[in-house]
Formats: C-alpha cells, sequence, structure tokens
C-alpha cells in the first residue's frame, strides 16, 4: 500500500460503497453466488448498515452437485466427541446457512464491532411483506457468470441435508 491506495491496476476502479441508512439495505440474494455475496453484506454490515437479504434459498453454490453434496453430508458428520448434543450444531435452512457464511467473514469472536455488525444482519427466505416496497440492491460482481446449470441452489442443498419447508 503506496500513499493510502490499494494496489489495483489502473483504469479499475473501487466499487462505490452504498451511503449509511437508517433504513435497511434490502438485498435481493436470487443468482448470487454464496461467498461472493457473504462478502459484500459483511462488507456493508462492518460500514455500519442494517442488511436484510432476502431470497436467501436462490442463493446459488458454485461447483459440481455431487461434490457440494459430498461436502456438506461430511460437514454434518463433525460434531463433539463426548456427546453429539453438545453441538457444534449446523445449520439445515438457507437463511441461517447463509448467515452463518457471513458471520464467518465478519470478526465475530474477536471484536464487538463484528458481534455488533452481526446483530444488524437479517436473512429471509422468500421476500417478506414489510420489505417488498424497499428497493432491492443487487451486486453486479456477486452474479452468476455462467449457465445455472453449473451451479446449485441453497433451497437444494438444504432439502437434500434434512431442511424441511
Amino acid at each position: 500500500m503506496a500513499n493510502g491506495r490499494l494496489n489495483r491496476p489502473k483504469g479499475v476502479a473501487k466499487q462505490k460503497a452504498v451511503a449509511r441508512t437508517d433504513r435497511p439495505i434490502v438485498v435481493d440474494a436470487a443468482d448470487h453466488v454464496a461467498g461472493r455475496l457473504s462478502s459484500n453484506v459483511a462488507k456493508l454490515l462492518l460500514q455500519g448498515n442494517r442488511v436484510s437479504v432476502v431470497n436467501c434459498e436462490k442463493i446459488m453454490i458454485s461447483g459440481t452437485r455431487s461434490n457440494i453434496i459430498k461436502e456438506h453430508r461430511e460437514y454434518l458428520e463433525v460434531s463433539s466427541i463426548l456427546n453429539p448434543k453438545h453441538g457444534p450444531y449446523h445449520p439445515r435452512r438457507p437463511d441461517t446457512i447463509i448467515t452463518k457464511m457471513i458471520r464467518g467473514m465478519l470478526p465475530y469472536g474477536k471484536k464487538p464491532s463484528g458481534v455488533n455488525a452481526h446483530k444488524r444482519l437479517r436473512t429471509y427466505i422468500g421476500s417478506p411483506k414489510e420489505l417488498k416496497p424497499l428497493e432491492k440492491v443487487r451486486f453486479e460482481k456477486a452474479k452468476i457468470k455462467r449457465s445455472a446449470s453449473n451451479y446449485m441452489t441453497m433451497g437444494e442443498l438444504g432439502r437434500i441435508i434434512g431442511w424441511t419447508e
């Protein structure tokens, strides 16, 4: 970092941050890649914004279907040595899966700012009535690039690993 400037190629502009408001920033998560969406939302939360993510069941996970399912089933087998009811508890609903992904991108256990940022996050399956009239934000850099056949939706994964709607 020289003179406060990041090492960015010339001509590449920094993505503008959304101004901080009292109203929540509503993110329409349909057709967004999960990791890229999570990092953008985490950045908004750390800037002090309240963020609501809607349509969590339509978030896409990149990779082959069989590999995604295999990795999540292995993840679900992780439990306490003493007694599985002691945790860790693994989310199966799409909104709680994405909440945990965003929490992983915040300094949640390290700083109070991470805990406060996580409190300002809300995730929803579908779009609730009170958020429908608000303008929805979409991240162009987080949208899927290839055809939808190269991805799997979060709702589809949730149904396979045990989410009952």
